[in-house]
C-alpha cells in the first residue's frame, strides 16, 4: 500500500478526485497562481493594476497539443474573480470555460483548480480576467500551444520565439471606468496604447540574420490596432490555431481580441528599430512605439517611426480576405471528419446576428438581435445541469433580427448538436466591431459591406478560408462564418469590446444533445463552485 505522503499517492488521488475531465495518457502540467492587486506604472502614472504571481502581464502558458493544464488560482483580491481562456475550446467541458455563464466567480480569499486539455489545438492564444471590468485593470497573459514533435509544421524552427500583448489602456483605474458605465455612461477615448504593459520602453532582443516568432495578441478593451516594424516584414504563418499561407505583410491590424504568429529575420543593418502599434478607424490616432534590439546594434533607432494605415476600411477588409488557410500543413483535427472539406458540407440553418446600441431605462445598452444580455443569479451551465428552472429560457433570443427596440433578457438561444450552421454579423453601425465565440473555431467564408443576403454566398470562399475564433466586422458590413456545433456545452457568444460585452452585447449558445455518454460531454468537475440557486447541491457522488 501506498503510503499517503508519497508523490504518486498524491497524483492517484488528484486523478481520481478529478477525471475524466482530463486526460491521462497525455502529460499533465501544474501551475499556481496568486491573483492580486499591485501598484503598475503602464502610462507613467500609477495606477492599481491586477498581478499574476506579481506579473503585469501574467506569466505565459506553454504547453503542447492535448496536454492535460491544471491551474490553481487563488484569489487574493478583495471580490470575486474568474479567468478565461481565450481561443481554448475546452472540448466536452464548458464548465471550465471561465466565464460566468458557465462557471461560479472565485470569492475573496479562496481558490478554484481549473482543469483544462488543449485538446486537438495548437498556436497562440490568451487568459484574461473575465468578470467585472477587471480587463481594464490586467489580468491577462499569453498562451502557447505548440506542435507534438513528430507532427511536422510548415516553417523552421525559429530562433526565438515572443509573446507581444497589445491593447488601449485607460489612466482611470478599473473600479471608475465600471462605475462610469454602471451610471449608464460610455466609456471615453483611452488614454494610450500598450506593448506587453508599457507604453514606450518594451524591448525585444535579436541577433542578426535569425528569425523570431512573434505571437500578436490584441488584449485591449476597444479598439483595433495596426502592428510594423521599422524596415522589417512579417510573413504571417498562424492565426488563432490555423496555419496560413505564408503571406508577407508590412503591417498587420490586429482587432480586438485577435491572435497572430508571425516570423520577423533581423535581416536589417544592425542598430535599433522602432516597433509601433497605433489605433485603427479611429477620430484621433493613438499610438506608442517599442525597441527592435539587434544585439550588434551600431546605434539608437534614426528618422521617425513608420506611419501606417489610419482609417482605410478597404485596406483592412483586403488584408482580411488575404488571410488564407495553409492546406498543405498538419495539425490537429477534431471532428467532425471532413469538417475540413466545409464547402461541401450543407449548412442545417442560417442565425443573423444584429448588433444595437441605445438607451433602457435612461442607460446605456447594447444588444444582439435586440437582447440586451443580463446577467442571471446562477450560472447557465449549473442551472440546465441541475435542472433549476426560472433562470433562463432556450429561446429567448431570436436567431433574426427582430428589428424592434432593446430591451433586457438573459438570452440563450438552443442548437443541435453536430449540426453545421451558418452565421452572419451583420453591422449596421459605424464602427468596426469584433466578435468571439468560446468553445470552436470557424470558418470566416465572407465578409464584405451592405446588407447580407442570400446572393452574398455567391463570394463565399468554399475552399481554403481561415478558421479561427474571434473575427471583426467592418462598419454597416457583413461577416458570414460556417461552425461545426460538434462541442456540447453552454458557449458565450460576444463582442470582444468590453463595454459592449459589459453592457449586454453578449449570449449563451447551449449546443444540446440529450445523450448522457462521456463521448459526448463530460460531467460535471467534482470541485465545481455552486453558487446562486445551486448553492448547497452535490456535483458528483465520490
Amino acid at each position: 500500500m501506498l503510503p499517503l505522503t508519497s508523490p504518486c499517492f498524491a497524483l492517484c488521488a488528484f486523478l481520481f478526485f478529478f477525471s475524466p475531465t482530463v486526460s491521462a495518457e497525455n502529460p499533465y502540467r501544474f501551475f499556481t497562481w496568486n491573483v492580486s492587486y499591485g501598484n503598475i506604472y503602464p502610462l507613467g502614472l500609477r495606477q492599481q493594476g491586477i498581478l499574476i504571481n506579481g506579473q503585469f502581464p501574467g506569466p505565459d502558458i506553454h504547453c503542447v497539443t492535448n496536454d492535460n493544464l491544471i491551474i490553481n488560482v487563488f484569489n487574493s483580491l478583495d471580490e470575486p474573480f474568474l479567468i478565461s481562456w481565450n481561443g481554448i475550446q475546452q472540448r466536452r467541458n464548458s464548465y471550465e470555460d471561465g466565464v460566468y455563464g458557465t462557471t461560479c466567480p472565485i470569492p475573496p480569499g479562496k481558490n478554484f483548480t481549473y482543469i483544462l486539455q488543449v485538446k486537438d489545438q495548437i498556436g497562440s492564444f490568451y487568459y484574461f480576467p473575465s468578470l467585472a471590468f477587471h480587463k481594464a485593470a490586467g489580468g491577462f497573459g499569453g498562451i502557447r500551444i505548440l506542435s507534438r514533435p513528430r507532427i511536422p509544421v510548415p516553417f523552421p524552427d525559429p530562433d526565438g520565439d515572443y509573446t507581444v500583448l497589445i491593447g488601449d489602456w485607460y489612466k482611470s483605474n478599473h473600479t471608475t471606468l465600471k462605475a462610469h458605465l454602471d451610471r449608464g455612461k460610455k466609456l471615453p477615448f483611452p488614454n494610450g496604447i500598450l506593448i506587453n504593459g508599457r507604453g514606450n520602453d518594451t524591448s525585444f532582443s535579436v541577433e542578426q540574420g535569425k528569425t523570431y516568432r512573434l505571437r500578436i495578441s490584441n488584449v485591449g478593451l476597444e479598439h483595433s490596432l495596426n502592428f510594423r516594424i521599422q524596415g522589417h516584414k512579417m510573413k504571417l504563418v498562424e492565426v488563432e490555431g490555423t496555419h496560413t499561407l505564408q503571406t508577407t505583410y508590412s503591417s498587420l491590424d490586429v482587432h480586438v481580441g485577435q491572435s497572430y504568429s508571425v516570423l520577423v529575420t533581423a535581416d536589417q543593418p544592425a542598430q535599433d528599430y522602432y516597433i509601433v502599434v497605433s489605433t485603427r478607424f479611429t477620430y484621433r490616432v493613438l499610438s506608442t512605439t517599442g525597441i527592435l534590439h539587434y544585439s550588434n546594434s551600431a546605434g539608437p533607432v534614426k528618422g521617425p517611426p513608420p506611419g501606417g494605415p489610419t482609417i482605410q476600411i478597404d485596406w483592412s477588409l483586403n488584408q482580411a480576405r488575404s488571410i488564407r488557410t495553409n492546406l498543405t500543413a498538419s495539425g490537429p483535427r477534431p471532428n467532425p471528419q471532413g469538417s475540413y472539406h466545409y464547402g461541401l458540407i450543407n449548412t442545417t440553418k442560417t442565425i443573423i446576428l444584429a448588433s444595437s446600441a441605445g438607451q433602457v431605462n435612461r442607460k446605456q445598452r447594447y444588444a444582439v438581435n435586440s437582447v440586451s444580455f443580463n446577467p442571471a443569479d446562477t450560472p447557465l451551465k449549473l442551472a440546465d445541469f441541475f435542472k433549476i428552472g426560472g433562470v433562463f429560457r432556450v429561446g429567448s433570443i431570436s436567431d433574426r433580427p427582430t428589428g424592434g427596440g432593446i430591451y433586457l433578457d438573459t438570452s440563450v438561444m438552443g442548437a443541435d448538436y453536430r449540426s453545421f450552421v451558418e452565421i452572419v454579423f451583420q453591422n449596421n453601425e459605424n464602427i468596426v466591431q469584433s466578435w468571439h465565440i468560446d468553445g470552436y473555431s470557424f470558418f470566416v467564408v465572407g465578409m464584405d459591406g451592405g446588407q447580407w443576403t442570400q446572393s452574398s454566398r455567391n463570394q463565399y470562399n468554399l475552399r481554403d478560408a481561415i478558421a479561427r475564433c474571434t473575427i471583426q466586422v467592418y462598419p454597416f458590413s457583413w461577416t458570414a462564418i460556417y461552425v461545426a456545433l460538434d462541442n456540447v456545452g453552454m458557449w458565450n457568444v460576444r463582442s470582444e469590446f468590453w463595454a459592449r460585452q459589459y453592457l449586454g452585447q453578449q449570449f449563451y449558445l447551449r449546443v444540446y444533445t440529450p445523450s448522457t455518454s462521456l463521448r459526448d460531454e463530460f460531467p460535471i468537475p467534482k470541485n465545481a463552485l455552486l453558487c446562486g440557486r445551486a448553492s448547497g447541491r452535490h456535483t458528483r457522488p465520490l
